[in-house]
């Protein structure tokens, strides 16, 4: 499998080159275009149990795109996000850990094992549900794709840092994410910043630059 990233932290999207035998598994709706000769099958990823815990908690969709070649050359698949921003690729290691946002995942090949846990009440004070997704590599490892809403800030977190929870697109497992204040309460509220996530442990976490409420809340008064 070969694959390129495109279009920059503005209009990323991704196409993925299959040899015969190779498959991909992205979200619902994301192809862009594909060679004839692909197949394409919905499957609800890991049972239908699974399925309905990522779209009930996880805030994703049951149904999963698998697109594969059983033909005898290499053929491309474009698949792209829902919103525009920057897509990361993130090759798993056997037994390795992450942890994606609502909305964040886009697409995995190889072992690549996905479910929903509980992400606590720090992901439902900043709007992302009480789920979140844990991607973990297989035997065999694998390679997870995720995107967000604008650029992608990859941040090395050695002890603890504040986040606005809008933000955190994805996380390696281990961290602590509790709610906190970012100074006294008066200056918090009146600031505008309100609740923020706090992050404690060591690790490597991933920002989106924009959020998709704040720009819901600057386009709603003018369409009123």
């Amino acid at each position: 499998m070969q694959t390129q990233l495109k279009g920059g932290a503005a209009f990323g999207h991704l196409h993925i080159t299959l040899d015969p035998g190779e498959s991909i598994l992205t979200e619902n709706g994301a192809m862009q275009s594909m060679d004839a000769d692909l197949d394409m099958d919905a499957t609800l990823a890991g049972g239908l149990g699974k399925a309905l815990k990522r779209a009930i908690f996880g805030g994703e969709r049951m149904v999963c795109s698998s697109y594969s070649n059983n033909a005898s050359l290499p053929k491309t698949l474009t698949i792209a996000p829902a919103l525009p921003g920057q897509v990361v690729e993130f090759p798993l290691a056997p037994g390795e850990t992450l942890c994606l946002q609502k909305g964040a995942w886009l697409a995995s090949a190889g072992d690549v094992n996905l479910s929903t846990v509980w992400a606590g009440m720090a992901s439902a004070f900043a709007g992302e549900g009480l789920g979140k997704l844990r991607a973990v590599g297989g035997k065999n490892g694998g390679v997870l794709w995720f995107s967000a809403y604008g650029g992608m800030v990859e941040r090395q977190v050695n002890g603890e840092i504040l986040v606005d929870g809008r933000h955190l697109a994805a996380y390696e497992e281990g961290f602590k994410l509790s709610i906190g204040l970012p100074g006294k309460a008066s200056t918090a509220f009146f600031g505008g910043e309100g609740f923020v996530t706090r992050i404690q442990g060591n690790g490597t976490i991933w920002m989106q630059t924009r959020s998709v409420p704040a720009l819901a809340h600057f386009l709603n008064p003018r369409f009123s």
